[in-house]
C-alpha cells in the first residue's frame, strides 16, 4: 500500500483509493521538480497496462521478482538506477532494497536538468540513503552508442556495473547496457516495449508491488548456496517469461469477454 498525504479526501471505501494516491504522488513531484511532465504520461499508459494484468503480480512476474533478486544477491557491482517516477512512488523501498543486495544508488535521466539530479538525489538521502550517485559531475562516463541524456552516467555507477536494475526505463538505454555486456534487470508493466524485450529479466509488475516482493525475496535468498542463486539466474529465459505474460492476459481478457465485464448496482 503506497502512503499517502491526501487520504484525508479519498474515501476510506473508494474502489480506486490507492491509484488515487499514486496520480496524487506524482502529480506532486512534478509540482516539486523532480518528476517530468512526460513523466505523468508514461504513468497513465503503464496504468493501462497494469489494468490487463488484473492490478494484481501474475506468476510469471513473480518468477522474474525471484530470479532478479537472485541476480542482484550474486552481482559484484550492482546499481539501481532512479528516475523521478520511482523516487515518487518508491523511495524507501528503493533505498531498503539497496542496502540488503549492497547495491549503489544512481539518478540516471532521459529529461536531465541539475535540478532534477539535486532533488532526486535529496528524496533519496531524505528516504535514507547514505550515497547517491550520477549527479553533476558524478556523471562524467559515457555509455556507447547512446545519444540521449541517459549516456551520461557515474564511472562508480552504472558504467562499471555487471547488474543494473532499471525500474521505469526506455529501452534505448537497456539496448545500449546490454550491448557493454551487463545484466539488465527492467520493471515494465508493457511486456511489448523495447525495454521489456531487450532486458535480460523483465518484470511485468507496478514498481509500487515490484520492489516490495524483491525486498522479501532477497531477504528470505540471502543464506542459499551462491550455486544455486547463480543457476536460477542461468536458466530463467526471458522471452519465454514474457510469453507467460503474453499468455496470461491473453486468458484473462478471453475469461472477461466470456463472463462480460459490466458491474452490476443494486436496484432501487
Amino acid at each position: 500500500m503506497v502512503e499517502d498525504s491526501h487520504a484525508s479526501w479519498v474515501p476510506p471505501n473508494h474502489p480506486r483509493r490507492e491509484s488515487l494516491f499514486i496520480r496524487e504522488r506524482l502529480v506532486d513531484g512534478f509540482r516539486d521538480g523532480y518528476v517530468a511532465f512526460q513523466g505523468l504520461i508514461a504513468h497513465g499508459r503503464g496504468e493501462c497496462f497494469d489494468y490487463l494484468v488484473g492490478e494484481s503480480t501474475i506468476p510469471p512476474a513473480l518468477t522474474a521478482e525471484r530470479v532478479a533478486a537472485a541476480a542482484l544477491l550474486t552481482a559484484s557491482h550492482p546499481v539501481i538506477s532512479v528516475n523521478g517516477n520511482t523516487a515518487t512512488l518508491a523511495p524507501r523501498q528503493i533505498v531498503e532494497l539497496s542496502k540488503l543486495i549492497n547495491a549503489k544508488l544512481e539518478v540516471n535521466l532521459f529529461y536531465r536538468t541539475r535540478e532534477r539530479e539535486e532533488l532526486i538525489a535529496r528524496v533519496l538521502r531524505e528516504s535514507g540513503a547514505e550515497e547517491v550517485l550520477g549527479v553533476a559531475d558524478d556523471a562524467s562516463c559515457t555509455i556507447p552508442e547512446l545519444f540521449s541524456e541517459r549516456r551520461r552516467v557515474s564511472c562508480r555507477g552504472i558504467y562499471t556495473a555487471d547488474v543494473v536494475l532499471v525500474p521505469l526505463e526506455d529501452g534505448d538505454r537497456t539496448e545500449a547496457l546490454r550491448k557493454m555486456g551487463k545484466t539488465v534487470i527492467a520493471i515494465d508493466l508493457n511486456p511489448l516495449s523495447r525495454t521489456s524485450r531487450a532486458a535480460s529479466i523483465t518484470i511485468v509488475d507496478n514498481v509500487i508491488r515490484a520492489i516490495p516482493n524483491m525486498i522479501k525475496f532477497a531477504g528470505e535468498m540471502r543464506e542459499m548456496p551462491r550455486d544455486e542463486l547463480v543457476n536460477m539466474v542461468r536458466n530463467f529465459n526471458n522471452e519465454e517469461n514474457l510469453r507467460s505474460v503474453l499468455t496470461f492476459i491473453r486468458d484473462r481478457l478471453s475469461e472477461l469477454a466470456s463472463k462480460g465485464i459490466t458491474l452490476e448496482f443494486p436496484k432501487p
